[in-house]
């Protein structure tokens, strides 16, 4: 290969060097030769196709550019053809519930059984790289992606990362050899600590040292991401090192000590990122060359294109080719791995993976399996058909609310909560009360009367309200707005606008109230707990876990954003059709001031004598914190059932194991409600006495089990002896010889426990 046909291996081309996007709705199959050549000369590596376009003319436009590729170009390398898949295939693929939604389903077959359905729906279209999943850590909740993690815990973030790697890279392409692994790249992303910015501010630059790095972020990465065949390098800093010219991270970990061997590419524009944000460059070559020598990384678009320096830094000798040739080899081991040198064209029946039944079938599953109730006093959901009427209340109700990495008009295939109530009782008798209320980003309360006698002449109220996110086009869009998303990042995480108003409005009309979280992150609001505590005494204030709109309303659903069906899923769950199984896979905070507030702090980390604000504007002060608590409202792994269980009888495989020794947490799980019902078995451990500060408690496992109504099942739940690990003083993994506490429950619940001794 000459010096430039390897630079050009390793810089993003983009799709619309030949085909023409603009409009979305165009059909015309017609590309620019001259753009074409120019493009693939330069940027031939990978190509970008992320676009809303219609199927028959993409698949034109890929078919023009790998044929280019492999017949008059010297060489005959296909390209990588990428696109977005982080909750769907994003050209007119089915959009699934946000990463946030399926993390809350706790079911990592059920995520590999849909990230198998994305594949197959790009597959066809000759798409061989999905930027997905992202395993950074939902712990800073100011942050606008939350929507796009799996939440705050490494375990739970690994395993459904690995579950999605595995469905999304299952298989080989048609007509590819055996000695092709995959049939898709999944893109574990961001590489590394994204997730926690200061201040929650997208790119801000990230605190930490080596034992958090490792004890923390990189789990996820290090479970999931190994035999991904792709990964993409992090915006941000961490302990003053841009994440994309991080040698220790980049090459020492990631390619030294895990044996990692395939592609890594930068995000978007994040190269220049070293001159105009980091300032730790002052030229475009010095951007190239520090981000290759340290990252061994590509260059993705969106900036002015670094690495076209190469070739001349290569030749005056400040760049060693050295570099070039070893991401030169990673991108090819790449291709060879999905066997793209066999078959890099999209297929001819490409529509017959599309939106199929099948696919929309396990999405309804889907949905179901991710919504979380939080709440429910005396019993109040699940409504019953045979009332007369129900009030649906709120700017969430006729609204499709995805979250964001979705295209244009994506919510037009999607089904509202008022479409979904509608269609689940249209064979009743039952009456809808449909009544906005107030605009979700809007201070007028004007429509809150008429909400309040829709509620009145209910015999139940549900009221949805909660954040929102924008598809791609409108999110980048100036004069638009959100309040989840990439670059939408909030100081408060309290509902906007008029929606406590209403609210509280439609709780004072005196029927039984549903509030129903429709979000991308936790929504805080602690104003029910206020009014609830106000007999409270002191004593009994230390004694509270925090409650905000638990308290006061009568049920509190939480689903985060959902996919196509997401709102005949809430009504199937509000109604009784289905048995929620959800469980949080992030904590709810009271104020944005009492954050973080992440289930596994450090022991120590979280000191509590709260004080509060009584009703009548009286001061009760506490220290943790003076007028408030840290405690959260709901925490991790926390989810209610209609039905009810009961653990009795556990046992571990060995009570006393060698440091390298697995062992086993078994358990009787019995249903003794009467409703079947899925509950989510979780195992906690606690390393009693480290030699380093560990938390304070972590999840080490966890289970989904369907148990009929009366009857019992014993899970046993293996652990590995990894997850009892510590990044020791020695700056090396270990496990210590000592006491651990295990426990089965929820992070706020404790319903058995027991000792494993590690000798």
């Amino acid at each position: 290969m000459t010096l430039e046909e390897k630079v050009a291996q390793i810089i993003q081309g983009d799709m619309n060097g030949w085909m023409d996007f603009t409009d979305p709705l165009d059909d015309t199959k017609t590309f620019n030769q001259t753009g074409l050549e120019q493009m693939m000369s330069q940027k031939s590596g990978s190509i970008w196709g992320g676009y809303l376009t219609p199927w028959d003319k993409f698949v034109f436009g890929v078919t023009v550019g790998q044929r280019y590729l492999m017949e008059n170009t010297t060489l005959g390398i296909p390209a990588i053809i990428q696109s977005e898949g982080l909750h769907g295939f994003t050209n007119n693929g089915t959009t699934w519930p946000s990463p946030i939604g399926l993390a809350a389903s706790f079911d990592p077959d059920l995520l590999r059984q849909a990230a198998a359905r994305i594949a197959d729906e790009a597959e066809g279209l000759g798409v061989s790289q999905i930027f997905a999943p992202v395993l950074d850590l939902s712990r800073e909740l100011r942050w606008g992606r939350v929507e796009e993690n799996f939440g705050e815990d490494p375990f739970l973030t690994g395993e459904m990362g690995t579950a999605y790697v595995s469905g999304l890279q299952s298989g080989r392409r048609r007509n590819a050899s055996s000695s092709a692994i995959a049939r898709m790249a999944a893109t574990c992303k961001h590489f590394a600590a994204f997730g926690s910015p200061q201040g929650g501010l997208n790119i801000a630059q990230v605190t930490g040292g080596e034992r958090e790095l490792r004890s923390a972020y990189l789990r996820p990465f290090n479970r999931a991401c190994v035999e991904s065949l792709a990964i993409m390098t992090a915006y941000s800093s961490y302990d003053g090192i841009p994440a994309i010219a991080n040698k220790h991270l980049l090459t020492d970990i990631l390619r030294n000590e895990w044996g990692y061997k395939y592609w890594v590419t930068t995000d978007a524009g994040s190269v220049d990122l070293l001159i105009t944000t980091h300032g730790t460059c002052d030229t475009r070559e010095c951007a190239a060359k520090t981000a290759i020598e340290n990252g061994l990384s590509g260059e993705m678009g969106g900036g002015s294109y670094t690495y076209l320096t190469l070739p001349d830094q290569v030749k005056a000798g400040t760049v060693d080719i050295k570099f070039v040739d070893e991401t030169v080899k990673a991108m090819l081991r790449t291709k060879f791995a999905l066997g793209l040198f066999e078959n890099p064209y999209p297929y001819a029946d490409y529509t017959s993976t599309l939106r199929t039944p099948e696919t929309r079938a396990l999405l309804h599953t889907m949905e179901r399996e991710t919504i979380v109730l939080l709440e429910n006093k005396e019993n109040t959901l699940p409504l019953s058909k045979s009332i007369g009427s129900v009030a649906l209340i709120g700017p969430q109700v006729d609204r499709v609310s995805f979250g964001d990495y979705v295209f244009f008009n994506a919510s037009n295939n999607g089904v509202s909560p008022l479409a979904g109530f509608t269609q689940l009782l249209l064979n009743t008798s039952l009456k809808i009360n449909y009544a906005e209320g107030c605009k979700l980003w809007s201070n007028d309360v004007s429509g809150i009367p008429a909400a309040i006698a829709a509620a009145k002449q209910s015999d139940a109220a549900i009221v949805m309200v909660g954040t929102w996110s924008l598809d791609q086009t409108l999110l980048w869009t100036p004069g638009t707005n959100a309040t989840t998303g990439e670059h939408a990042d909030l100081s408060d995480l309290g509902l906007v606008g008029a929606q406590l108003q209403l609210v509280q409005a439609i709780k004072d009309a005196g029927k039984p109230t549903i509030v129903v979280f429709v979000s991308g992150k936790p929504v805080a609001e602690p104003w029910i707990q206020e009014r609830e505590r106000g007999n409270l005494s002191g004593t009994d204030c230390m004694l509270i876990v925090a409650l905000a709109l638990s308290t006061d309303a009568d049920a509190v659903v939480q689903q985060f954003y959902p996919g196509e069906l997401g709102g005949l899923a809430l009504a199937e769950i509000i109604f009784g059709d289905l048995n929620p199984s959800g469980k949080l896979p992030v904590s709810f905070p009271r104020s944005v001031g009492t954050t973080p507030v992440f289930y596994n702090y450090l022991k120590g980390s979280r000191p509590i004598d709260p004080g509060q604000i009584l009703d009548d504007g009286t001061l009760v002060f506490g220290h943790q914190y003076v007028l408030d608590t840290p405690v959260p409202i709901w925490s991790f792994g926390h989810g209610l059932s209609y039905t009810t269980f009961n653990y009795t009888d556990l046992a571990l495989s060995k009570s006393t194991i060698g440091t390298s020794e697995d062992f086993s947490a078994s358990v009787t799980v019995h249903n003794t409600g009467d409703r079947d019902g899925k509950e989510v078995v979780q195992v906690y451990i606690t390393d009693v006495v480290s030699s380093v500060v560990t938390p304070n408690q972590q999840l080490v496992g966890f289970q989904k089990v369907d148990i009929p109504a009366g009857t019992s099942k014993r899970v046993t739940i293996r652990v590995n002896s990894t997850q009892l690990e510590v990044w020791t003083l020695d700056n090396k993994w270990a496990v210590e010889p000592g006491q651990f506490a295990v426990k089965v429950g929820t992070s706020d619940q404790t319903f058995l426990n027991t000792t494993l001794v590690v000798q």
